[in-house]
Formats: C-alpha cells, sequence, structure tokens
C-alpha cells in the first residue's frame, strides 16, 4: 500500500496551530453539527490521514474536515479513490494571465499604504479564551456586579469586530461567534445574579443568536440554562421549564453526563420552586446519578469545570428545600454544599451561608442561625444584590421570631458595622 505522507494536511496543521488531537476534536464537532451525532476521532485517525495510510476518509468527515479547514479535500493532500498521488504536471502558462498578474501585482505595490490583510487565526481566539477565564474568576470571586456585567460585553463585541477585521478560517470564525456568545452569556448572568433583570434578557437575546451562529452546544446550553434560572428567580416557573428543557434537550446532554447533571439539578431547582416535592427528588437523584457517571477526564469548557461539581448540585438542592419549606433537609444540603466548595467560589460560599441561616431560623434555632449570617463577608453582604436581599429578609424574620431578644440586638449591631465598612 502506497503510504506517501500528506503534507499539504501537515503544512495546514502546522499554519493554524493544530495538534492531531485538537483537529480530531474539532472534526468531532463539525460532524455534530452536520449528523446530530459527535464524531469518534482521535488523535491516531488524523495521524493515518498524515501518514497516508488513509488516503480518502469517508464522505462525511471529509465534509465536516472541510467545514473546519474552508479547504476542498483535494487541496488538503486526500486523493479520491481509484486515483494515484502523484506530481501535477506545471501548469501551461496564459500569457494574457502572466500580463494581467504583472500589471495587478505593480498597482497594488504602487497603491499608497497596501497592504496584505489581516489573518485571524486561533491564537486570537485563545487570547479571548484567557480573557474569558478570567472574567469567569471575577464572577465567582464578586458575582453581580456592574463592573463584571459590562466588562463581559465589551469583550464580546471586541469577539465579534474580530469577524470583520481580517479573513479567517471557518472553524476561527464559529470560535469567535462561540467566545462573543460565551462572554455575552457571562454578562447576562451577572445582570441576573445582580437582580437586572431586563439587563440580563437583552443579553439573553444577544447570546442566543450568537450561540445559533457558533453551532457550539455547550455554549447553547449554558444560555438557556440560564434563561431557566432568570425566570425560576422571576417567579415564573412554567417559563423556566421551558427554557431549562431547551438546554437538556441538546445532544451535549446525551454525550456527557455531567451536563445531563446539571440540567437535572436545575430543573429540581425549578420543581422546589413550583411546590412539586416528588419531581424535587426524583430530578436530584437522577442529577446524582449522572454526575456519578461523568467522566472527570473529558474535555469540557473552562465555565463548567470552574463551577459544576458536588458542591453545585447541594446548593441547587438547598435553594429547592428551603422553597419547599424542608428546612431541615434543606440545613443538610447547605452543610454539604459548603463542605465541598472550593476555596475561588467566594460568592457561592457566601449565598450558602445566607441560606443555611434562613434554614436554621426556620427550625426556631435563632442563636445558631444569626451566628451563621454573621459570617458572611461584608463585602457580599452589602455589594452582591442576592446576598443583600436575603439577609434583610433573614434581618426581618429574626425579629418577626424573637422580638426584643438579645439575638436580635446582636444582629442589629453587626449589620451596622457592615453598612460602616462600605
Amino acid at each position: 500500500m502506497d503510504t506517501t505522507r500528506n503534507t499539504a494536511l501537515q503544512a495546514w496543521m502546522d499554519e493554524h496551530g493544530y495538534s492531531s488531537n485538537s483537529l480530531a476534536e474539532a472534526v468531532n464537532r463539525a460532524l455534530e453539527r452536520l449528523t446530530g451525532r459527535l464524531g469518534g476521532l482521535d488523535g491516531s485517525s488524523v495521524r493515518a490521514w498524515k501518514a497516508g495510510r488513509v488516503r480518502w476518509p469517508k464522505s462525511a468527515t471529509r465534509k465536516a474536515l472541510e467545514n473546519v479547514t474552508g479547504l476542498s479535500a483535494t487541496a488538503l493532500g486526500f486523493v479520491p479513490r481509484g486515483r494515484t498521488p502523484s506530481t501535477p504536471a506545471p501548469l501551461q502558462e496564459d500569457p494574457d494571465m502572466k500580463r494581467r498578474t504583472l500589471v495587478g501585482g505593480i498597482a497594488a505595490a504602487a497603491a499608497p499604504g497596501a497592504a496584505a490583510p489581516r489573518r485571524i487565526g486561533m491564537s486570537d481566539v485563545d487570547r479571548l479564551q484567557r480573557r474569558f477565564a478570567e472574567i469567569i474568576a471575577s464572577d465567582h470571586r464578586h458575582g453581580g456586579k456592574l463592573d463584571i456585567e459590562r466588562r463581559a460585553a465589551t469583550l464580546a463585541d471586541e469577539a465579534l469586530n474580530l469577524q470583520n477585521a481580517g479573513s479567517a478560517t471557518q472553524r476561527v470564525r464559529s470560535n469567535l461567534y462561540a467566545s462573543a456568545s460565551a462572554f455575552r452569556s457571562s454578562a447576562m448572568w451577572a445582570a441576573i445574579d445582580g437582580r437586572r433583570y431586563e439587563d440580563a434578557k437583552a443579553h439573553m437575546r444577544e447570546a442566543q443568536a450568537l450561540a445559533e451562529m457558533s453551532g457550539e452546544q455547550a455554549i447553547k446550553f449554558r444560555i438557556w440554562s440560564h434563561t431557566g434560572t432568570m425566570y425560576r428567580h422571576l417567579g415564573r416557573p412554567a417559563d423556566a421549564f421551558a427554557a431549562n428543557n431547551v438546554a437538556r434537550n441538546l445532544h451535549i446532554t446525551r454525550r456527557d453526563p455531567l451536563f445531563a447533571s446539571l440540567g437535572l439539578a436545575r430543573q429540581a431547582a425549578i420543581h422546589g420552586a413550583a411546590q412539586d416535592r416528588t419531581a424535587t427528588r426524583r430530578a436530584f437523584e437522577q442529577a446524582q446519578d449522572a454526575m456519578l457517571r461523568a467522566d472527570p477526564g473529558e474535555y469540557r469548557p473552562v465555565w463548567m469545570l470552574a463551577f459544576y461539581g458536588q458542591a453545585e448540585l447541594d446548593s441547587l438542592a438547598l435553594s429547592a428545600y428551603l422553597a419547599l419549606g424542608d428546612y431541615p433537609t434543606a440545613e443538610f444540603h447547605a452543610h454539604c454544599c459548603l463542605s465541598a466548595l472550593r476555596p475561588h467560589m467566594v460568592r457561592s460560599r457566601a449565598i450558602a451561608m445566607t441560606r443555611l441561616a434562613h434554614a436554621q431560623l426556620a427550625q426556631g434555632a435563632a442563636d445558631a442561625a444569626t451566628a451563621t449570617a454573621m459570617k458572611v463577608p461584608a463585602d457580599a453582604a452589602t455589594q452582591h444584590a442576592r446576598v443583600t436581599r436575603m439577609l434583610q429578609e433573614f434581618g426581618a424574620a429574626l425579629r418577626a421570631t424573637a422580638p426584643g431578644s438579645p439575638t436580635v440586638q446582636t444582629w442589629a449591631e453587626h449589620t451596622a458595622t457592615w453598612r460602616a465598612s462600605v
């Protein structure tokens, strides 16, 4: 068997910064967009192409590869079955073409300020991804801040502006749309977390349109899942179910149990808000089972890796059982959540601590609840809209539960120190 190396494919990969594994992953995603099923290629598949052991991939694979590279299969060095690779004979030069090329070259060289169009590549996408990781980190530290929302929206516009800044392959353009959508979804989440719901809806519409243009399943999941959470916070469970079901019905939830788990956990939280105790319990059991089936070594986007795990599942359970009025179960999940939270999840810790205080107070443990609430950091208590509102509600419930008690006085003095520190 002739195994002449495919130097054209190797040259394209070198130019665009692809390894065998990363190209296989990109083609698999392109296959998913074409067929609805994720491709099964890996690095060894691409190495077989480069080595010439596979000279003409299957039709769907060829189409997916052409979508990724923007080139035809033959331009990438592949040879249709029945043909033999050979060095092409030199083309006969057309004198008129030669003259036109020469004249065109002289004109281009003479034009003032003439320059080759900029080439937008994966290095530009990688730079945006690093900025996205910074946004995610800021969200976990502070959450809900207006400046996070504005920075994310500005970076979404920057990603879109790159679409018109030069030439790019289809893969790069899809990744730019995915980056813009990711930034816009972070702006949306910051607005939700800060209870700026009208702004969140505007970001949502933009994010959804960009996600469709990117074809990226993971970011579509994030946006629709956030939309479900927004409607849950707004007290609109029917809309929350509808939005979350869009996320749960994406192919990625069938491919990756961790995405299925997150979709189910958020569905359970919506069931809690809708006062459906049985459906809440069933959905959380399914979410836990899916999480245990997830492969921890599988590639996942940075936003997913940064927050979803056992702690977040217990946080959603805490929210659901609080809404149901099952305070002992809510307290159990609060302790589970707090013990599993990673150090960077500062905002999540403040929310879980505040909810734990509510669960303890509802069980008549005013002193323990107040001690818990006093552990919430001052910046979260005064600057995070959700935490601030929940602590105000806690204070009102405490005064109603134990009016005139030393515990109420202790809480009043403590909150005065918060206000003084702002």
